[in-house]
């Protein structure tokens, strides 16, 4: 585990805003130096707290307006390995989430409508390793940045 302070928690979270963000900026926020964010951003990266930055992206303006989690169970000699692939070449899926217990897994989706969803579903389901499926639409939602 790496030591990771209370001005490093911050950095992360400035970061986790907006990735783009200046060491510049950062240092007001924090009360450092330009060049002691830069060292601690750089501490972040080479110990893998930060393992990359990343855009957000507006889904509804890419026509994937719809989002929701599929709940997939397998049959019981289905290795995890598979659980993960059978999804993985979906291009609606965008993170699997393997689960202890009951579900199997839970699946991360955007579709462009209803009839898309159906479609993705439908597909699933013609796995021989996938007994059964649950969908939850999802209404709105929030992350913590």
């Amino acid at each position: 585990m790496t030591d990771v302070d209370e001005t490093d928690h911050r950095l992360l979270r400035l970061l986790r805003e907006d990735g783009r963000r200046t060491y510049s900026e950062m240092a007001a926020e924090v009360g450092l130096s330009v060049a002691a964010v830069k060292r601690r951003v750089d501490r972040l990266r080479e110990t893998g707290v930060i393992t990359g930055f990343t855009a957000r992206v507006d889904h509804a303006r890419l026509g994937r307006a719809i989002e929701a989690f599929v709940e997939l169970r397998f049959a019981g000699t289905t290795p995890v390995r598979e659980i993960v692939a059978s999804a993985y070449t979906v291009p609606e899926v965008q993170a699997v989430f393997t689960m202890a217990g009951d579900p199997d897994a839970l699946l991360h989706v955007r579709v462009r409508d209803l009839d898309h969803l159906q479609h993705v579903i439908d597909g699933l389901r013609r796995s021989d390793q996938i007994t059964g499926t649950k969908t939850l639409m999802v209404l709105g939602s929030w992350s913590r940045p």
